[in-house]
């Protein structure tokens, strides 16, 4: 097997079985056996003993000499890892899910805010900014990709901006809840208006160092999207 494949068919099988965990296909308690894993899938051993690996990191299975390798409840899953909550948004009850994880932004987010408007330099403070002018370019043009891309620039230059390592770590969870209301068609065709105003309050707030604007703000950021989630559930 040409070495450069690798990378590529190790990402599907992961991919494939953690879709498969999250959505309830393989049940808890399920064995899964490597010699036939490797035949459904078409690779080899090594590249299934990497997926299953990853996925014993993840708390998804747990691999044992002699048990084989055994699909883990929800309770023990690592549900801050990227990939889980990706897997996760592909699967059942996704709305669901983004409402939880909206709970979550709304523990860290404000905080990170409040954080910023003391600890920001002014090269944040700059990127901060100009997210939100690409963001009012791509929301007036309808590209939503675009639009995207400068919503997680500025949601993870917020949490970096907090000068709180632990808080900077989560952006890729964040950029993760980003990403799953675009590619699942959860966002409006054309973003609200209301939305760009506000992470531009965040923005102006952090740089003129008013915590409790940059935290409001947030908030209001955050409460505006979990509306708009339940406005297209309905």
């Amino acid at each position: 097997m040409p070495t450069d494949r690798r990378p590529a068919l190790h990402a599907s099988v992961l991919d494939d079985l953690g879709r498969q965990i999250v959505a309830g296909e393989l049940a808890p308690g399920t064995v899964l056996r490597i010699d036939q894993l490797d035949e459904r899938y078409g690779v080899s051993r090594s590249v299934v003993r990497e997926a299953i690996r990853v996925l014993d990191s993840m708390r998804l299975v747990e691999a044992r000499k002699r048990l084989g390798v055994r699909v883990l409840p929800s309770a023990t899953w690592n549900v801050f890892d990227p990939r889980v909550i990706r897997w996760r948004l592909d699967g059942p009850g996704r709305e669901q899910q983004l409402l939880s994880l909206g709970d979550v932004r709304r523990g860290i987010e404000p905080v990170a805010a409040e954080l910023a408007a003391a600890h920001a330099s002014p090269d944040q403070c700059g990127a901060l900014m100009g997210a939100v002018m690409q963001m009012a370019v791509h929301a007036k043009s309808g590209d939503l990709e675009a639009y995207l891309e400068a919503d997680q620039l500025f949601h993870a230059t917020l949490l970096a901006a907090s000068g709180n390592e632990m808080l900077a770590a989560l952006s890729d969870v964040v950029g993760e809840v980003l990403a799953g209301r675009t590619h699942h068609d959860l966002m409006p065709a054309t973003p609200n208006p209301v939305a760009v105003r506000l992470h531009g309050d965040v923005a102006e707030a952090v740089q003129s160092g008013d915590a409790a604007a940059a935290a409001a703000a947030m908030h209001a950021i955050i409460a505006e999207a979990t509306e708009a989630l339940r406005d297209v559930d309905a």
